[in-house]
C-alpha cells in the first residue's frame, strides 16, 4: 500500500509543481497577498476629511472646532462659505463631513440657550458614517461639560471644586485595538481555505478531462489510497502555506502567536479535512475544470462572509446564524484568533475542533462515496 501511495503522490507533486507559475500561486501569492489585505483591511476611523463651514467665527465656535481636529479622528482640510460648496464636497467625496455653525452660535449660548450644530456626513460608506456620529456626539458632550463648568464658576465665583467619574478601560488581547491583529489571522484562513479547495476541486476532474482518469483506475491502487493521494499533497501545501503566512503576520505586522503553534497545526488538519472534502465534492460532480472552478467560487464567497471574518455572526439574522453552522471557516477563524491572539489551548477550543472534526469527516464521506459512484 505504501509503494503504491507513495508513487500517486510523486504523480501529484509532479503535475502539481510541473508549471512554474504554480509555485508562485501556491507560495508566493499567498505572502504576498496577507501583506497587501493585512495593510488594505483596515476598519480603523481616523483621519476623516472634513470640511468646516464656521459663520460664527466666534471664540466659543473655534473652541468647538479645536476640540474636533486635536482629536486625531478629524482632518480639517476645508473651510468653507455656502452650501453650494459643500455639496460640491460630498458629491466629489473629497470630505466625508462637512460641519455647519450658524451666526449667533456664542450669542445663544451666552444667554443659555440650546444651540445646533449641523453635521452632514456622506452615508454611502454607512459604517464609517455611524462611528463619525459616535465621535461628533462624544465631541458635543465634552464641549457641553465645559460650558456648563464655565458657568457654574462664572457664577458662583472662584474655583469649582467636584469629583468626576473616570472609567479606567483596558483592552485585553489587542491592547490598542489595531485592525492587523484582528484581520490577519482571519486573512490566514480565507487564503488557505481558498488555495486548498480551488487546487482540490480540478483534481479529479482535471483528470477526467485530459482522459488520464482511465489509466489511473487500471493500476492496482485502490480507491481509498487515490483519495488520499489526491488529498495529502495539498495537506501539506496547507501546512508550507500556514507557516508562511503565520511567519508573514508574525514579521510585517507583528501580530503575536500567544498559543500553541501544535494545536494550530492540528486544528489546520481538522480544517483542511473539511476544505479538501468540499473541493474533492465538487469536483466529483463537475465535468470539467471550469465547472469546478465557478462551483468552487459559488461555495468560496458565502463561506468567507458568513465567517464571522468582518461581520459579527451574533448580529445575522437568526436563520442564516443556523447556516453558519454548517460552515467550517467558522469554526476554524475562532480558533486561529483563539491561538494568535488570546493564546487559549484545547480546554477552550474544543468545541470548535469537535465541530471541524465533525464537518471534515462528513463531508470527506460524502465525496469518497460520490467519487465510487463516478468511477463505477
Amino acid at each position: 500500500m505504501l509503494e503504491r501511495l507513495r508513487a500517486m503522490l510523486i504523480k501529484e507533486f509532479i503535475q502539481v509543481f510541473r508549471d512554474p507559475r504554480m509555485r508562485i500561486v501556491l507560495f508566493v501569492l499567498p505572502a504576498l497577498q496577507t501583506v497587501i489585505f493585512g495593510y488594505a483591511v483596515d476598519m480603523d476611523v481616523k483621519n476623516i476629511p472634513t470640511a468646516i463651514m464656521d459663520r460664527d467665527n466666534s471664540s466659543e465656535s473655534r473652541e468647538l472646532t479645536d476640540i474636533i481636529s486635536s482629536s486625531g479622528h478629524f482632518r480639517i482640510t476645508r473651510r468653507i462659505d455656502n452650501d453650494s460648496q459643500a455639496r460640491n464636497l460630498l458629491d466629489r467625496g473629497t470630505v466625508r463631513v462637512v460641519l455647519t455653525i450658524e451666526h449667533g452660535f456664542s450669542q445663544q449660548l451666552a444667554r443659555g440657550e440650546n444651540v445646533t450644530v449641523q453635521a452632514l456626513m456622506d452615508g454611502s460608506d454607512s459604517n464609517t458614517a455611524g462611528v463619525v456620529m459616535g465621535y461628533l456626539g462624544r465631541f458635543s458632550n465634552d464641549y457641553n461639560s465645559r460650558l456648563q463648568l464655565r458657568f457654574i464658576q462664572r457664577h458662583q465665583g472662584g474655583t469649582l471644586r467636584t469629583g468626576r467619574v473616570e472609567l479606567a478601560s483596558r483592552a485585553w488581547f489587542n491592547e490598542n485595538l489595531e485592525s492587523p491583529p484582528f484581520y490577519v489571522p482571519a486573512v490566514i484562513t480565507n487564503i488557505l481555505f481558498v488555495i486548498t479547495m480551488l487546487l482540490s476541486s480540478l483534481a479529479i476532474v482535471r483528470e477526467k478531462e485530459i482522459g488520464t482518469m482511465e489509466q489511473v483506475i487500471v493500476t492496482p491502487i485502490r480507491k481509498r489510497e487515490f483519495i488520499l493521494g489526491k488529498t495529502l499533497p495539498f495537506v501539506l501545501i496547507g501546512y508550507i502555506d500556514v507557516a508562511l503566512i503565520s511567519l508573514v503576520g508574525t514579521l510585517v505586522f507583528h501580530v503575536p502567536v500567544r498559543g500553541s503553534l501544535g494545536l494550530l497545526f492540528l486544528a489546520t488538519t481538522l480544517f483542511l479535512m473539511s476544505a479538501l472534502g468540499i473541493g474533492l465534492l465538487i469536483s466529483t460532480v463537475s465535468r470539467t475544470q471550469q465547472q469546478a472552478m465557478m462551483s468552487a467560487f459559488f461555495v468560496i464567497f458565502p463561506a468567507m462572509l458568513l465567517s464571522g471574518f468582518a461581520f459579527p455572526i451574533e448580529n445575522m439574522p437568526l436563520a442564516v446564524q443556523w447556516l453558519t453552522l454548517a460552515n467550517p471557516l467558522r469554526y476554524y477563524m475562532v480558533i486561529v484568533r483563539g491561538i494568535f491572539l488570546k493564546g487559549v489551548g484545547l480546554t477552550i477550543l474544543w468545541p470548535h475542533m469537535a465541530a471541524l472534526t465533525v464537518i471534515g469527516l462528513a463531508v470527506l464521506l460524502v465525496a469518497v462515496e460520490r467519487f465510487r459512484k463516478t468511477i463505477a
